[in-house]
Parts: C-alpha cells; sequence; structure tokens
C-alpha cells in the first residue's frame, strides 16, 4: 500500500493510536488532522497528464514542481488546500509566504467581487477613489513621514523602483545588501540577491556589493542571547542581558565594505529583510540592523526595509518586521500578503524621496488599480478586524517553542528560528559540525510530510532549511497536528 494511502487507512481506522513501523519500532500516535467543514467542489478541469504535458510544453522550461508525485491542486478555505481527489492538505508555506489572512477569505473575497462588478480596471491618469483610499489606509500603518505610495504587481518589480529611487535621491550609485538575501530575480536585481540558485552567468549587479550575513547559526559570531526569538542558538554566549557582541562584529564587517568598496566611502543605499526568507528564515543579532543604519546613513546612504515576506503582522509582535528591530527605514518595500495572493505590491518612502522621482515619468500600468487597492485595503481590515497578528504570535510562539522540543530530541534538527509565524528548521548530520543534511533526506522528510497531509517549504543556500510560513488563520490545533507530523516524519526517517 503506497504511503499517502496507508496514511489515509490509518487516520481513519486507527485515529490516533500508537502504530509499528515496518521495522518493528513502536513510533508515536498517528496525527490526527483538524476537522473541518469546508467541503470542496467537484474538480472538472484537465486531467493530470494532460497538465504535465502542457506545463513541459507550453509553459516557463524553468519553473519547478514540488514533489515527486506533484499536487494538483484545486481549491483552497483558510489555511487548507484541496487537490482534484478532494484530499485535503493543511497549507504551512501559503503560496510561499503569500497567503496572508487564508486562502479566499470570505471578506476579501466579497470586496473583490464588489469591486469587479464596478470597476475592474482604469489608468490611474484618471482619478478613482479605490487608490487614494487605500494608500492612505496603508500609509498610517508605518511609523514617521513613510507616507507616499508607489503601487506595484510584485515584489520584484517594488524592488527594482527602490533601488532606482535610492540611486536617483543620493545621487550615489552603489548599494549594499547582505550575503545569503534574497530580493528578486529580475536582471536588475540579480546582482543584488547574494543566493547562487538564482544568479545566471550573465553581466548582472552593476554598483552592488555584499557584506557578511550577520547569522547566528552558521556564521562565525552569534549565540544563545542573540536573536529575538522563543528559540535561540545551541552555542554558548558570552553577551550580557540586552547587549550582542556578535552584532557589533558583523557591523565592523560592514563598515570594512563601506571603507573599502565604495567610492569615496559613500552608498546610495543599503538593503535589508527583517528576516531572511528565501534564505532560510536567518535572524540577525539584536541591535545589528539598528547600527548598521546608522553606518550608512553616516556615508549618505538610505536604509531600505524589503518587507515582501515579514510585513503585515506575520512576526507577531509588530505589523512591520524592521519595528523589531527599532529603525525607522527610508524605504520599505511590500508585497506578497499585501494583497493575500492577489498580485499587489509597493514602495513606501517620504515626501523629500519620492520628489526625486519627479525628474522624469514614471508610470505602472496595472499597479495600483481599482481591483487591487479593493483587496489590499480589504486585507488590511482583516488583519485588524479579526486580530491576525496577534494570532500569528500567540500560536506562532507555541509552535516554535514545540518545535524547539523537536530539536533538542533529534540529531539532524539543527536548528528552529524565527518569529511569529516566519518559522526555519534546518536539517543537519549532526549538530556539532552543523554538515548539511543529505538533500535528498531533507527530501524524504518533506515528502512523507505531504503524504501525511502537511504542505511546507525549503529554502536556504544548502536547500536544507524547512520554511513554515503559513496563513496567518493558522489555529494552535493545527500547529499540534503540523508537529505530530513532524515527529512522525523524523521517527521515519531514523527508522530507515
Amino acid at each position: 500500500m503506497a504511503l499517502a494511502s496507508r496514511t489515509r487507512f490509518f487516520r481513519t481506522c486507527l485515529g490516533s493510536r500508537i502504530w509499528t513501523c515496518q521495522r518493528g519500532m513502536t513510533s508515536s500516535p498517528i496525527p490526527s488532522m483538524p476537522a473541518c467543514d469546508f467541503q470542496p467542489e467537484t474538480y472538472k478541469g484537465m486531467e493530470m497528464d494532460k497538465v504535465k504535458q502542457v506545463r513541459s510544453d507550453n509553459l516557463n522550461p524553468a519553473l519547478f514542481t514540488y514533489y515527486k508525485k506533484p499536487l494538483l491542486v484545486h481549491q483552497g478555505h483558510m489555511q487548507w488546500l484541496y487537490d482534484v481527489d478532494g484530499t485535503r492538505y493543511l497549507d504551512l508555506f501559503g503560496g510561499i509566504v503569500t497567503v496572508s489572512v487564508g486562502h479566499c477569505h470570505p471578506t476579501v473575497r466579497k470586496r473583490a467581487e464588489d469591486q469587479l462588478g464596478k470597476l475592474w480596471h482604469t489608468t490611474n491618469i484618471y482619478l478613482h477613489s479605490t487608490i487614494h483610499e487605500y494608500a492612505e489606509k496603508l500609509t498610517s500603518t508605518l511609523p514617521g513621514n513613510l507616507k507616499v505610495c508607489y503601487f506595484t504587481n510584485s515584489g520584484s518589480e517594488a524592488n527594482d523602483m527602490a533601488v532606482l529611487m535610492a540611486r536617483m535621491y543620493t545621487g550615489n550609485y552603489d548599494i549594499i545588501s547582505l550575503r545569503n538575501c534574497y530580493h528578486g530575480a529580475s536582471p536588475y536585481l540579480m546582482g543584488l540577491t547574494a543566493l547562487n540558485t538564482w544568479r545566471y552567468n550573465v553581466p548582472s549587479g552593476f554598483g552592488m556589493h555584499q557584506t557578511m550575513n550577520p547569522d547566528p547559526y552558521r556564521g562565525p559570531w552569534g549565540g544563545a542571547n542573540c536573536r529575538d526569538s522563543p528559540c535561540q542558538v545551541q552555542r554558548s554566549c558570552d553577551c550580557a542581558e540586552g547587549q550582542c557582541e556578535a552584532g557589533d562584529r558583523y557591523v565592523d564587517q560592514l563598515e570594512d565594505v563601506l571603507r573599502f568598496s565604495m567610492p569615496k566611502g559613500k552608498v546610495g543605499a543599503f538593503f535589508a529583510e527583517s528576516i531572511q526568507g528565501v534564505g532560510g528564515t536567518v535572524q540577525f543579532p539584536k541591535n545589528f540592523l539598528k547600527q548598521a543604519f546608522e553606518r550608512v546613513r553616516a556615508h549618505g546612504g538610505l536604509c531600505i526595509s524589503d518587507e515582501v515576506q515579514t510585513g503585515f503582522g506575520r512576526t507577531g509582535t509588530h505589523f512591520w518586521g524592521f519595528e523589531g528591530h527599532d529603525v525607522v527605514p527610508d524605504i520599505v518595500t511590500m508585497a506578497k500578503g499585501m494583497g493575500n495572493g492577489f498580485p499587489l505590491a509597493a514602495v513606501v518612502t517620504t515626501p523629500e524621496i519620492a520628489s526625486s522621482m519627479g525628474r522624469a515619468l514614471h508610470f505602472n500600468t496595472y499597479g495600483g488599480n481599482p481591483l487591487s487597492c479593493a483587496v489590499g485595503s480589504s486585507v488590511l481590515d482583516v488583519i485588524e478586524e479579526e486580530g491576525i497578528q496577534n494570532n500569528a504570535h500567540v500560536v506562532g510562539s507555541f509552535f516554535l517553542q514545540e518545535l524547539g522540543k523537536l530539536r533538542d530530541e533529534f540529531e539532524i534538527v539543527g536548528d528552529v528560528r524565527g518569529k511569529g509565524l516566519m518559522i526555519g528548521v534546518e536539517m543537519v548530520q549532526d549538530k556539532t559540525t552543523k554538515t548539511p543534511l543529505p538533500v535528498e533526506d531533507v527530501n524524504g522528510i518533506w515528502e512523507d510530510m505531504k503524504d501525511m497531509g502537511v504542505l511546507i517549504g525549503k529554502g536556504g543556500v544548502y536547500s536544507t532549511v524547512l520554511r513554515i510560513k503559513p496563513p496567518m488563520c493558522l489555529t494552535m490545533e493545527d500547529a499540534k497536528f503540523a508537529v505530530a507530523v513532524f515527529r512522525r516524519a523524523l521517527e521515519n526517517h531514523s527508522a530507515k
């Protein structure tokens, strides 16, 4: 019997009783999927073989597909996805950190349907109320003088725009980012991104520089008191309470880049995610970002926060990830959860910086159209009315603590990190050397979890970090189920 079929059989027949695995070892209780009364519609689309043929013949050949037996997804409801056979999966990846308040959230869906009946699109050369209402509502969530919006359709577009804006305003060409970062894969941003899996062998990134990634787990400095997370690095730390020597040392590395790689010490901008997403949920030492912003500004540069993954309450304690670092950026870029899966992104900056873009015409045909702004406005309403940010904090903290217990129990779970519902689990061969677990082993655990009904992502430079960034409507019961599934997958791996 196939694993997926066996799992469904045991769920149906045995509930959560103990069972014996293939080698005769007693394993943990079979996870019971939380109840859901939603019933998906009957699928009436293409057969799987036809889908695979079209994907092979007519779609971008660089597209990669998750899982040996790919999912043909049919319908979504809040934190759940359904395939064409009606099988339900707990979505812990949220369309790559994009579904913020839930698949097909009824409030957001109704607002979109209402707007569809009035006005889908018109050029912003004309006035329409939705863009103005949304701009006012969105900027009210940001601190300081971050009051001017440039609406785009994707995070890459937003980051492209932020680079141009910084260069125009400062008159300085050079931009600094962090190693292990991801800010987009467009030709303009390929040099800003510092993950080799996203780099083509073509000239790119003129004027882009990277400094050492301030990673308390894999970097040379950092320890048990350095991260703003319920889960800390499992190595000693000499830092006093409220201080972080590791952050100081990584800032010194940034200072070296400013001193040696910039023309006469001048820099256009410094780009940073609040928590690195594609790079594997890497968190920086406390106070690193604050000191980095101070150094960059002292050299004439702007500070740009990429909130594409960490914005809109995902980190739990704050609406924007940068607020957890006690900084106020000069430019903020955002996307993904902003539209709950609808193509919507933005650059938000100060009036002074925005004015530099008046030297030529700038226009985005679809950015800020009536439909996208209606959706974005509704997402903000749901986050506030349903306490989504607090839910991310409460459920996410519990989730991290429970995953931390698995790290303490299993040798191959090297690190658990994150904040709110921005979580990463790094897999290793052993905790001492931190040698990455072979990708085929990581994939086996990942596939096993899918077969038991849980979908997660992967990331990091070695593709060995399990990425957990679900819709923020996730419940405690969902988190318990996911942890139980992960435990079972780890036990299955150990039994091989």
